[in-house]
């Protein structure tokens, strides 16, 4: 997606490049429609860090983006995700970032795949959970969430992507997400369908 003079930025609530990039591939189509571009925190280096205590990917979803639209005056996107195990009891859940005590996606990994070490296959099941907020200046607040169902494998496969990716196969696939190119992920992907349901209130809030 190419920006140009008369675009309108849309900023998103966080400071890592690569979720810039996914997103902007992700809502392309309706920012060329509409005239946006999507930026990162980066670019808006005063902007305040957000504690996610809310109970929920949407709590948390929309604490992050009304503190951006706050802070920069613009209309805020911002996301909440994780995993969710189903004999964990949907855990990891809110807590998947920091599952491991904040030691990194490496560490969160490996303490999941020690958890689920002793259960069989068939009950590895769980969903990759994304809440997609969008917050205006004006306190417009919506919020929208995407699933992806799939299988907890035993051991980490492929390059791509980040977090939980290596170990995540989606329901019907052999392969991880992580063993995904980066466009079918993006056709696919819990973030995806929560960005693409939310790109209708863009289109309804900011056509000019």
């Amino acid at each position: 997606m190419t920006s140009g003079p008369t675009r309108r930025r849309v900023v998103l609530a966080t400071r890592n490049r690569h979720k810039v990039a996914e997103l902007q591939v992700i809502l392309a189509d309706v920012c060329d429609r509409l005239g946006l571009e999507v930026v990162g925190l980066d670019d808006y280096p005063g902007a305040p860090d957000v504690v996610e205590d809310g109970v929920t990917f949407e709590e948390n979803a929309l604490r992050k983006a009304v503190s951006a639209a706050e802070f920069t005056g613009l209309p805020a996107l911002a996301d909440d995700s994780g995993i969710s195990v189903d004999v964990l009891g949907g855990a990891p859940g809110i807590f998947s970032a920091r599952w491991s005590g904040g030691r990194g996606d490496r560490a969160n990994l490996e303490l999941l795949l020690a958890q689920l070490a002793d259960v069989r296959d068939e009950h590895r099941s769980g969903a990759f959970v994304c809440a997609a907020a969008l917050a205006l200046p004006d306190g417009t607040r919506e919020v929208e969430l995407g699933r992806l169902t799939g299988t907890v494998v035993r051991e980490p496969r492929g390059s791509g992507g980040f977090g939980y990716d290596p170990v995540f196969a989606p329901d019907g696939s052999q392969r991880t997400v992580a063993e995904y190119a980066a466009e079918e992920k993006n056709e696919i992907s819990h973030r995806a369908l929560a960005f693409r349901a939310l790109a209708a209130h863009l289109q309804e809030h900011l056509s000019t």
